[in-house]
């Protein structure tokens, strides 16, 4: 599947839909801790996630409700894609993530 950003390719994992990430709840925590683990996002989270172990492993626990923010204007967003997005439309940021 292609995706016309990296905010499309986003929003399709947090739908739940995409097929690694099962489940909306699922996705969310997966993106959170792929987020957590990405040194460049560290200034657009709210909150420096820790890494805790468990019986199930490691883990960043539960994701906040609004877990990222923007650095330029401090806005707060509930999914990595909005605050993607919004880099995009209002600083002009269209790569966010890198890649």
């Amino acid at each position: 599947v292609r995706f016309k950003s990296g905010a499309n390719a986003v929003q399709h994992v947090e739908s739940g839909y995409c097929r690694g990430c099962r489940g909306q709840g699922n996705a969310r925590q997966q993106i959170y801790e792929f987020a957590a683990k990405t040194g460049r996002m560290n200034h657009y989270m709210t909150e420096t996630p820790m890494l805790t172990y468990g019986n199930h492993g490691a883990s960043y626990g539960d994701v906040p409700d609004f877990p990222y923010h923007c650095p330029q204007c401090n806005k707060s967003f509930r999914q990595l894609s909005q605050l993607m997005q919004h880099q995009d439309s209002k600083h002009g940021n269209h790569n966010m993530l890198g890649y």
